[in-house]
């Protein structure tokens, strides 16, 4: 018999009437698969690529890659999770933005709103007909996401650090 080498990946769909989570036959189904992408149909009218809510997805199965990113790309996970964590602060914000606008915010807030955007935009987003953008190695995935969390980092830092005498803002 000859060696063999390989996964095998099941890909099941799930349509909830009307996108309702709750549906019984729905709710049944997340509680046993171990991985859920939820497509968004507001991410694909804007052309948004893949459509996947990064909100609403989840795998169980992040533990169990651990000590392989702790082997390749250590930062890796604290950098995904900062990522996580700029992008639910960003989603809490446009709440905020949609009743009483952009100017109200502080400057830190700002920063977390551009970062989500160059997050969601540049790293998230991808051209599947694109040489270039079809597909990431790892290691340029990690080296990203460490560069964009850099730049979230060093900003805060810099907001923090300003004096009324020298004011760092946000303005674009």
């Amino acid at each position: 018999e000859p060696e063999r080498q390989g996964s095998v990946t099941i890909v099941g769909a799930v349509s909830p009437p009307g996108g309702d989570f709750s549906d019984p036959v729905t709710s049944a189904t997340l509680a046993i698969v171990q991985v859920f992408w939820g497509l968004d149909k507001k991410l694909a009218q804007r052309k948004h690529f893949p459509s996947v809510n990064w909100l609403m997805s989840y795998s169980k199965y992040i533990k169990v890659l651990d000590q392989h990113y702790d082997t390749s790309e250590p930062d890796f996970i604290a950098n995904r999770t900062k990522c996580k964590e700029i992008l639910q602060l960003e989603d809490d914000l446009t709440e905020i933005v949609q009743l009483v606008g952009k100017d109200s915010l502080g400057e830190s807030e700002k920063i977390t709103l551009e970062v989500a955007k160059i997050i969601k935009d540049d790293y998230l987003a991808q051209n599947g007909f694109s040489s270039y953008d079809r597909f990431c190695p790892f290691y340029k995935t990690s080296n990203m996401l460490k560069n964009i969390i850099l730049f979230y980092n060093e900003a805060q830092k810099s907001v923090e650090r300003s004096t009324a005498d020298n004011k760092v803002t946000w303005a674009m």
